[in-house]
């Protein structure tokens, strides 16, 4: 048992355009070697690109793309008697949240295209609509749970 208090649970700060901790959980995964001004740039270019596709509201399209891709269920490796077995686990929705804008971001980086901004537009844009690397991410790992379904007594 720790000797110290319990640590209190941190916020995610907001961005400074949209004041959304979505954005900012984004740029906060999209960030590489500490550069996290270029990170704000590609987002909102992304989001720039987005509005100028849909003419809609490109947080609407981002929260409606994340949404669509959050996991429900997910599998761990558990060892039980020498075996390694897929363990069906269900996730909170802050961890999913997580994977969601993990699974968004590669997605994205595979996708062939011109620049970071251009290929996250057309990734956000896909999940919302319901395709794109990201939610096939979603159903593979759905299908993994589904499919190991009889070790979930192994949790």
């Amino acid at each position: 048992m720790s000797r110290r208090g319990t640590a209190e649970k941190k916020t995610a700060k907001s961005d400074p355009i949209y004041r959304n901790r979505l954005v900012n959980m984004l740029v906060n995964r999209i960030l590489k070697h500490g550069k996290k001004s270029l990170a704000y740039k590609i987002l909102y270019r992304a989001v720039k690109k987005i509005q100028q596709k849909t003419e809609t509201n490109p947080l609407y399209v981002l929260r409606q793309a994340i949404r669509k891709i959050t996991p429900a269920i997910a599998v761990k490796a558990r060892r039980a008697r020498g075996l390694t077995h897929q363990v069906p686990i269900e996730i909170g929705s802050r961890q999913g949240k997580v994977l969601a804008i993990r699974w968004l971001l590669g997605a994205s980086r595979k996708r062939p295209g011109r620049n970071m901004a251009f290929k996250l537009s057309s990734e956000l844009v896909d999940a919302a609509k319901g395709r794109g690397g990201a939610i096939r991410k979603k159903e593979e790992t759905h299908r993994m749970a589904e499919a190991n379904r009889a070790f979930a007594h192994f949790r």
